[in-house]
């Protein structure tokens, strides 16, 4: 009997430490059996700061150039949305700071000046990266691409399409209109750290 016990007890022993061992937590991903992916262009040098508004964008084909082509004007696309987006806002926020006669006909005349630029200067965007990706399963191409604009390039253009329009150019005050500009590009710059 004593041999009995002698022999069982460190075997009773590593089962009381194992069961009691804590276990290491398992990621997400291998939980669900789901592969993370990383995206091309997510540091902070592709993202919109205070000095650029910046895009990244994909596009796939079987054809390279088509693809090329696809990421761009997605990337394009989404600079455009971001931009307007700004610019509405920096128009409703000087709308609102600004003795106007009209303001409704000052948003709506400065939001449709401001489009005209912003669609101006997309095709002044440049490039500032492009991954190049090919599937070897079915040989199709994964292109991304990012863009930047510059946003005192954007502002002045601006500046200039609404001092020429006499209507606009009454009730419209170049110094507030940069302040809230800039406020807006730090707090877009803000959101993205």
């Amino acid at each position: 009997m004593k041999k009995v016990t002698l022999f069982l007890l460190p075997i009773i022993g590593s089962l009381i430490i194992v069961s009691c061992k804590s276990k290491k937590p398992v990621s997400i991903a291998k939980q669900e059996g789901q592969i993370e992916i990383l995206t091309p262009f997510e540091s902070k040098e592709y993202q919109t700061d205070a000095e650029n508004f910046r895009a990244v964008e994909s596009g796939r084909s079987p054809d390279l150039s088509t693809a090329k082509q696809i990421a761009t004007q997605n990337a394009r696309s989404l600079m455009a949305a971001n931009v307007n987006a700004k610019v509405k806002k920096v128009a409703s926020n000087f709308t609102k700071q600004q003795t106007v006669g009209n303001p409704q006909e000052f948003a709506n005349d400065f939001t449709s000046q401001s489009l005209e630029v912003v669609n101006e200067e997309l095709s002044n965007t440049h490039q500032i990266g492009q991954k190049t990706f090919q599937d070897p399963s079915d040989k199709s191409y994964t292109v991304w691409i990012a863009l930047e604009a510059n946003k005192k390039s954007i502002f002045e253009k601006l500046d200039s399409k609404i001092s020429a329009d006499k209507k606009l150019k009454l009730d419209y005050d170049k110094q507030k209109f940069q302040q809230i500009f800039e406020a807006e590009m730090k707090e877009l710059a803000e959101e993205r750290k």
